[in-house]
């Protein structure tokens, strides 16, 4: 079984959930709510403790998988190149293919993208770095 340094990765995925909470709160929330066509009420309707418990869940598949496949004890560079590399060649332009054909906006394309690829670089980076 491959090594993995799960502490990194539990950072790693704190990473990610923290920087999507600032992302789509603080930062976009109410530019991503518009173009993605999700009312106030929607929101407040919501079940938050699935939604954040469910996003922190896969934030751990995330950063457990990246820290697979950047293997044993990548070097910062590696883990930031590859980070930055997968959220936007990977993650950003899979959206965009999908936001193609559902003919959403360049708004919630920029906003998701832009999360994505920060998201793997920060991910990347505190795999890289913690070794």
């Amino acid at each position: 079984m491959p090594h993995v340094n799960w502490l990194a990765v539990l950072a790693a995925a704190l990473s990610s959930f923290l920087l999507g909470g600032i992302w789509y709160s603080a930062l976009f929330s109410k530019a991503w709510q518009a173009a993605a066509g999700v009312s106030d009420s929607a929101m407040a309707q919501s079940n938050k403790a699935l939604i954040f418990g469910a996003a922190f869940v896969l934030s751990l598949v995330q950063s457990a998988v990246f820290a697979l496949f950047l293997g044993p004890n990548p070097s910062p560079m590696l883990g930031v190149g590859a980070g930055f590399a997968a959220g936007l060649c990977w993650v950003t332009a899979a959206i965009g293919m999908n936001y193609l054909f559902e003919r959403r906006g360049m708004m919630l394309f920029t906003i998701n993208g832009g999360y994505a690829t920060l998201q793997f670089t920060a991910i990347g980076a505190i795999l890289g770095f913690w070794h």
